[in-house]
């Protein structure tokens, strides 16, 4: 199994990303004088080394073939140049590669140590370090880090001094720890501060945002809409200003454009309400004069009977469509249905008893708990809804199919399922099967007669909607449950 490198978290937010961005760029710029001041200071002091050992020259190393006592000069001083010269002065006499001699002045000792102990490795660093009178640095295992100078002798041998880095490097490490965490105190400093700052600066953003937030939260789909109060302004002369100022003007559009649609909806409902009232009385009389003029006891020619039958049928279809039309204007206008107890087991049984006698030609099951489910609500829209759910499946699945009702009860609810196992609502009809004057019919059952106008369903989903409750659909070939579920 190959394990992925564990990413490092991202900052999401605006706000995080600037102030991780303040940080980043003031630590990669502290980074840099850091760097900078310690390589400066450290090649300064360097030189300052190199300058004292030019100044010890060779005098140190040529007295170690005398035991560590300078050559005499005739000028009294030889004693005092040793006692003058730096502690931890490093001599050494090479001849041919070899080291012969070697030396080291210690702190408070005017004679030259001549018991340095020097490893094979030391040795050998030494004889590489180049005869060209520079000062180089060469790492003693006994010693430390030194800074040597090799000269060539009068006598064909290598006269080497050095000095110690201890106290460069002593003074740069102190540097690097001082500007570590001077630095490191600026960048939290920094980071606290900036993100204040950012976050003061990100008000007027963090306005828009929640005002975002509350509006799309609201239900735009239908009924009349307020929009909640609009972003504080802020400086137009900002990004911030500007994207305030749009949003605005865009929340002004759209409560502009919500208000002429819910005045539009309104205008609808009233006139899907009158038109459907006012239609009753119309449809009523002329399905009346129908069947009067088919009680005739005279003589009437058949065509004319058949005519009246169909205007007798048509008038009757017409007056069931007006009633739906104006049940659904009053849903959507709000008025509130009756609330008493209603016995769901016994509407199931009495509408199954029903579609048995209308739908003989197909299966009819039940599934129902031992105690009864009572839910609170209007119990003749309850049973047009089982009515609708029913006649649905019967109109729009073939002969034989098996249709069962399923009525639970739970915590949540009493759940009510209508599945048969016909050929399935067509995909492309599903997310708007609850619609008004959706019809699909001629796809699940192309023999099916008594179409309606497609508002069964639309009727089922707004009478529970008006109860407080949901109705979905979960259908596929050979499988179709429609699930409404009520409030207990």
């Amino acid at each position: 199994m190959r394990l992925r490198p564990a990413r490092l978290p991202r900052p999401r937010t605006l706000r995080a990303r600037l102030t991780f961005g303040l940080v980043v760029l003031l630590a990669v710029s502290c980074a840099a004088v850091g760097v900078a001041a310690v390589v400066e200071l450290n090649g300064f002091l360097t030189q300052r080394l190199d300058e004292q050992l030019a100044q010890v020259g060779t005098r140190f190393p040529e007295s170690l073939e005398h035991h560590g006592r300078l050559t005499d000069d005739h000028d009294g001083d030889e004693q005092g140049d040793t006692r003058r010269m730096a502690t931890g002065t490093f001599g050494a006499r090479l001849l041919n590669g070899t080291v012969t001699n070697k030396g080291l002045i210690r702190s408070g000792d005017p004679a030259a140590d001549l018991t340095v102990y020097l490893t094979g490795q030391d040795a050998a660093r030494l004889a590489r370090v180049p005869v060209d009178g520079r000062a180089h640095t060469v790492e003693l295992s006994a010693l430390d880090d030194y800074r040597v100078v090799a000269t060539a002798g009068r006598d064909g041998d290598v006269l080497i001094v050095g000095l110690p880095l201890e106290g460069v490097q002593a003074t740069v490490h102190r540097l690097e720890l001082v500007a570590g965490s001077v630095f490191g105190l600026a960048l939290l400093v920094t980071g606290v501060a900036g993100g204040l700052w950012v976050r003061w600066s990100l008000r007027p953003l963090s306005r828009v945002a929640a005002t975002a937030t509350r509006v799309s939260e609201l239900p735009l789909a239908n009924g009349e809409v307020a929009l909640p109060p609009r972003a504080p302004d802020a400086d137009p002369g900002t990004e911030v200003g500007r994207v305030a100022a749009a949003f605005n003007r865009m929340l002004g559009h759209v409560e502009d454009a919500l208000t002429k649609r819910h005045a539009s909806e309104e205008r609808l409902r009233r006139f899907a309400a009158d038109a459907s009232h006012e239609l009753r009385t119309p449809v009523a009389s002329v399905r009346g004069h129908a069947e009067l003029a088919l009680l005739h006891p005279g003589p009437v020619p058949p065509e004319v009977t058949r005519a009246l039958q169909r205007i007798a049928a048509e008038s009757s279809r017409m007056g069931l469509m007006v009633d739906d039309l104006l049940l659904l204007a009053r849903l959507d206008a709000g008025r509130p249905l009756e609330r008493h107890p209603v016995d769901l087991t016994h509407l199931v049984l009495d509408a199954v008893t029903d579609a048995r006698a209308t739908g003989p030609d197909h299966r009819w099951t039940l599934d129902l708990p031992e105690d009864p489910v009572t839910v609170p609500g209007d119990a003749h829209r309850l049973q047009q809804v089982l009515a609708n759910l029913l006649a649905n499946a019967r109109l729009h699945t073939p002969a034989g199919t098996k249709v069962t009702v399923t009525l639970e009860a739970g915590a949540d609810g009493a759940v009510l399922r209508v599945h048969d196992d016909g050929p399935g609502v067509p995909e492309e009809v599903r997310p708007g099967v609850f619609e008004r004057f959706t019809r699909a019919e001629h796809r699940r059952h192309p023999n099916a007669s008594g179409a309606g106008a497609g508002l069964g369903l639309s009727i089922v989903a707004a009478v529970v909607e008006a109860h407080g409750g949901t109705v979905g659909l979960e259908s596929r070939t050979g499988s179709t449950t429609f699930r409404v579920g009520l409030p207990t």
